[in-house]
């Protein structure tokens, strides 16, 4: 039989800077034995329906550069 393992730590976070969560990321802090991945698709919005078309893009018009170059 192997040896049951039990661990306790203490982690303190003063600041975490998040650049950007994805629907497939994963923010760990710590150690863990298994990860369980989780989808869940909502409707937060709460629309009923489909998203209308989208209209042509409009004229281009040229920006000169501002620094003269």
């Amino acid at each position: 039989m192997l040896p049951h393992w039990t661990i306790h730590q203490q982690i303190t976070i003063n600041s975490v800077r998040i650049g950007s969560m994805t629907n497939s990321s994963i923010l760990q802090i710590g150690t863990a034995g298994t990860i369980q991945s989780s989808a869940e698709l909502m409707n937060s919005g709460k629309f009923t329906s489909a998203a209308p078309a989208l209209l042509p893009p409009g004229k281009s018009v040229p920006i000169s550069n501002p620094r003269g170059s």
